[in-house]
């Protein structure tokens, strides 16, 4: 009997630690989820709501289904999500709510971990200005540049209030800073900011670099001579600010963007699971 107890003794002590071992990985995850799926379901206030009908016009735009699934999408964000106010600045209810609707939009009807490589999100009152190194060779200078927002790989999202007052209250005319800097969050998933966010297989990220490298090469040609008129000429500086600069089109100008760039519509209609042209 000692014998046999001996010999089975690391086998039980083995199952142990794979015992232990599985939970400490799944059991939070376990956890997380239970949690996402009660605020998910909660009720959204009455008086954000109201905030939302005032002062997000694409909330206004959504089919009713959509609209209880932003909220609940809103719900785990604001939970999830540090608000951090700068220079002086009180980041509000009202702010939390408009903010967090539009980087919702982002994930309505597809999987999603909420955007899970970061959790700050700093709101500057206006504008800010940044540091800027450029380098030419041996050659360094430092600059300063005036920026409505930010998003650092890995990091916080950085956003200016006065900047998102102005894309919300021109509502349709291509620019939304949450947008764009929530698109470039959707664009590391992947581990690089590059214009190609994680997609579901081989064929999909093909298919969106042949569209999105083919319009992105387009928009540089046309940037040098006139706008585009439906995409931000500042799109054209580099695939990922093309991905972002799309993605605002995509939302707030889907019919115009339909219309001139229907292959690239048609490709971003197919990530997002969305038809902004047809609300």
């Amino acid at each position: 009997m000692t014998i046999g107890y001996t010999r089975t003794m690391p086998v039980i002590v083995l199952a142990i630690v794979a015992t232990l071992l599985i939970a400490a990985l799944f059991v939070p995850a376990r956890l997380r989820q239970r949690r996402r799926a009660r605020w998910f379901n909660s009720v959204l206030p009455a008086a954000w709501t109201e905030v939302l009908e005032t002062q997000v016009p694409l909330y206004r735009n959504l089919p009713a289904g959509l609209r209880a699934q932003l909220h609940g999408h809103m719900q785990i964000l604001l939970k999830e999500k540090q608000f951090i106010g700068c220079n002086g600045l009180d980041v509000s209810d009202e702010m939390r709510a408009v903010i967090t609707a539009q980087a919702a939009l982002l994930l309505l009807n597809r999987k999603t971990d909420y955007f899970a490589d970061f959790t700050s999100i700093l709101v500057y009152p206006e504008s800010f200005v940044v540091p800027v190194v450029h380098r030419d060779g041996a050659l360094e200078s430092h600059d300063e540049e005036l920026r409505s927002g930010e998003s650092w790989q890995r990091g916080p999202v950085v956003l200016s209030w006065m900047d998102i007052v102005h894309g919300t209250t021109l509502a349709g005319d291509g620019h939304n800073v949450v947008l764009h800097e929530f698109a470039h969050k959707l664009d590391e998933e992947n581990g690089a900011m590059d214009g190609v966010p994680a997609l579901r297989d081989d064929v999909s990220q093909q298919a969106w670099i042949d569209v999105l490298g083919r319009e992105f090469d387009l928009l540089r040609l046309r940037a040098r001579h006139v706008t585009d008129g439906v995409l931000d000429d500042y799109g054209a500086s580099s695939p990922a600010e093309f991905f972002a600069v799309a993605t605002e089109a995509f939302f707030e100008r889907g019919a115009e963007l339909s219309a001139r760039h229907p292959r690239l519509y048609e490709t971003l209609r197919g990530y997002y699971q969305l038809d902004p042209a047809s609300w």
